[in-house]
């Protein structure tokens, strides 16, 4: 069996960082998605870089504004509206045509408070994909582990989605040793997603249930440690 990688890039784009990543893609001729942090392109350094990505071919995405309080956390439309569409606006002509979103997850958990219903609306009447993941091997607060940890889950699955961070401390030391364990293991690469990452394509649901989405605030509970 043939196993397949998609892989995706959170919380960029960052000077001294993301064209890292890029240059090593480009040498192994991947191509991923890069879901951006709104507030991060109103730098200039920062949206050349998302530029950059996207004219290398690589998809980009909506990973909210502020990357701070989860939507299931703060259930108005205002916020709701706030963090997904001002990102967008600022993604621009760069956007992938199926407008693509990943909600912010607090270190990567499923649960209630990815989404709330306002905000569920919003991606349903504006026609955004919703897009969600398979492996979140914590490159972030593990360093020096993380390349285990994803072996293990791309190992236990047919198709993993997995979400790198192209930020200070996070995936660029060891990304080409996971690159070089990957090829070892002979996989297939791709940039498309797999059905049961996605809760909605362009507005239609496809896995979207209430175990995704909130009707009233949750509490805000810290991400967990590493």
């Amino acid at each position: 069996m043939t196993r397949r990688v998609t892989f995706t890039f959170d919380n960029g784009p960052t000077p001294g960082v993301t064209a890292g990543v890029l240059d090593i893609l480009a040498r192994r001729g991947l191509q991923a998605t890069f879901f951006v942090i709104g507030q991060k392109l109103r730098a200039p350094a920062a949206a050349a870089l998302a530029s950059e990505a996207h004219a290398a071919g690589h998809w980009i995405g909506n990973h909210t504004f502020t990357h701070s309080v989860a939507l299931g956390e703060r259930t108005d439309a205002a916020y709701a509206a706030h963090e997904i569409e001002d990102t967008q606006a600022l993604i621009g002509t760069l956007a992938h045509p199926d407008k693509l979103f990943r909600p912010y997850g607090k270190s990567g958990r499923i649960g209630p408070h990815l989404l709330s219903r306002a905000a569920v609306s919003l991606l349903q009447a504006q026609r955004y994909s919703c897009i969600l993941w398979s492996s979140v091997p914590r490159d972030w607060c593990d360093p020096d582990g993380w390349v285990d940890r994803c072996i293990a889950d791309v190992t236990a699955r047919d198709w993993t989605v997995v979400v790198l961070h192209d930020v200070v401390g996070a995936c660029l030391p060891h990304l080409s040793e996971l690159l070089d364990r990957l090829d070892d293991l002979g996989v297939e690469y791709r940039q498309d997603f797999p059905e049961d990452v996605v809760l909605m394509r362009t507005g239609t649901p496809v896995h979207l249930s209430d175990a995704y989405m909130s009707e009233s605030d949750l509490p805000d509970v810290a991400p967990a440690d590493c």
